[in-house]
């Protein structure tokens, strides 16, 4: 099917130190913990941190490595994505296969869970391959049938169905989702469709690099989308497969630049975003990290400390430390050195 594009406006006590170097250190996450790729992360209320894993969900406080398991009524396996939510609570929404489940941290054997399906909620699907959570009340969840909305305790119903089938979501898959700073708009990245943006519950328009574009070429360098981050001044960072496109402002045409390896990118894959208190953007990529600090470029690899150079998440702490999920353990960035835990 043709894409369609419209105008885009816009330690736990520590088991022992494994090893040592100029670089940083490497500690154990402890008994228990078995977990090697850390794909999704959030922060929530009390400065806890929270990863998806293969093994599950996983949290650090500060002094301790937790693994959270012990709750039947919160999901284990093929976890998405997480987020926190203060609206009602410490609560952590996860994104399933089965559902997207709310559950109150820290998530223990008896903490409250609910998960939504199409029997008690709007969801034309049970397939969430993301959520995310705005302002005060507003949530939304990314669907192989669409985007859904529930802000409050209220389910908002899709008007941009006839615009937008379910079937363009199954063609064009959502792979990450960012809220604007003042959380009532939305930014999905797909593969193959470029950027939607919502707000509400409305589409109201897409973005790509593709040559369909109705209101002339955006500067994206790949349709291929795979984490889209909003710093907190509004501008739009955007990973592909190709490199990086920021756009900043509202008018869809302009206010786009692109960064690739040329420009001193790392890799020009990449797959997780996250910046600052001081304005610093983190790249995680396939092949290591980058910094950008509106100038300058900075890159690190296994040799500077860091887990893996495969890098799948990334989230910054309320004291500006950075978390960094990779295929082979986890790094916290902070004062220019690297502590990972594996």
């Amino acid at each position: 099917m043709k894409k369609h594009i419209l105008r885009f406006t816009f330690v736990f006590f520590l088991t022992g130190l494994l090893t040592s170097s100029g670089f940083g250190q490497v500690q154990s996450f402890g008994a228990g913990i078995t977990a090697k790729k850390f794909h999704a992360a959030t922060v929530d209320g009390n400065n806890v941190v929270w990863f998806l894993s293969d093994a599950g969900i996983v949290s650090f406080d500060g002094a301790k490595w937790n693994l959270h398991n012990a709750n039947s009524k919160v999901p284990q396996n093929e976890l998405k994505a997480i987020s926190n939510d203060l609206s009602d609570g410490n609560v952590l929404w996860i994104a399933t296969p089965k559902g997207a489940t709310a559950a109150k941290a820290p998530v223990d054997a008896n903490a409250e869970a609910t998960t939504y399906v199409a029997t008690n909620s709007k969801l034309l699907s049970e397939n969430i391959l993301s959520l995310v959570v705005g302002k005060p009340g507003l949530r939304w969840f990314g669907t192989d049938k669409g985007i859904f909305a529930f802000d409050k305790a209220k389910w908002l119903d899709n008007t941009y169905l006839d615009k937008y089938p379910e079937d363009l979501f199954v063609d064009y898959p959502i792979t990450s989702m960012a809220t604007s700073p003042d959380g009532d708009s939305l930014y999905a990245g797909t593969i193959g469709g470029g950027v939607f943006r919502v707000y509400k519950n409305e589409v109201d328009g897409i973005s790509g690099a593709s040559e369909y574009a109705e209101w002339g070429p955006i500067i994206m360098p790949s349709d291929d989308v795979y984490c889209v981050h909003i710093a907190s001044d509004g501008t739009q960072w955007i990973g592909t497969d190709k490199g990086i496109a920021k756009h900043k402002g509202g008018n869809t045409l302009e206010g786009w630049t692109v960064y690739a390896k040329a420009d001193g990118l790392v890799d020009d894959f990449v797959q997780a975003i996250s910046s600052d208190k001081k304005g610093n953007i983190y790249f995680g990529t396939k092949a290591g990290l980058s910094v950008f600090n509106g100038t300058t470029w900075t890159s690190y690899k296994t040799d500077s400390g860091l887990a893996s150079d495969n890098i799948l998440s990334i989230v910054t702490d309320k004291n500006d430390s950075v978390w960094i999920g990779t295929d082979n353990g986890i790094s916290c960035f902070k004062g220019g050195k690297f502590t990972t835990y594996r």
